[in-house]
């Protein structure tokens, strides 16, 4: 069975402070996210709302991506966010 690996990005709002992560379960990652159980950078800056997320099948190539989106600029982040998502709605809101 393959798994599935997310390389996702939030935001605390639109055009606010972004979060950059990976995870094999997208799901339960947002609910930690949410409910504020896990100290650090998202915590700290209030940041929650999934506003883009990229699926692979391959963990190196979703770390990789995560280290490349990570380097880019800004712009180039809210350029991809908006691409898909124009209205940065969280892409989670109704997942709980």
């Amino acid at each position: 069975m393959d798994k599935t690996y997310y390389v996702y990005i939030l935001a605390s709002k639109r055009n606010g402070t972004l979060y950059i992560g990976v995870t094999n379960n997208l799901e339960r990652r947002m609910y930690e996210h949410k409910n504020k159980l896990i100290d650090g950078f998202a915590k700290k800056y209030n940041v929650d709302k999934l506003v883009h997320f990229e699926t692979t099948n391959d963990i190196r190539f979703a770390i990789q991506r995560e280290k490349q989106l990570k380097k880019w600029y800004r712009k180039w982040k809210i350029e991809l966010i908006e691409k898909d998502n124009p209205e940065w709605k969280d892409l989670s809101k109704d997942w709980f």
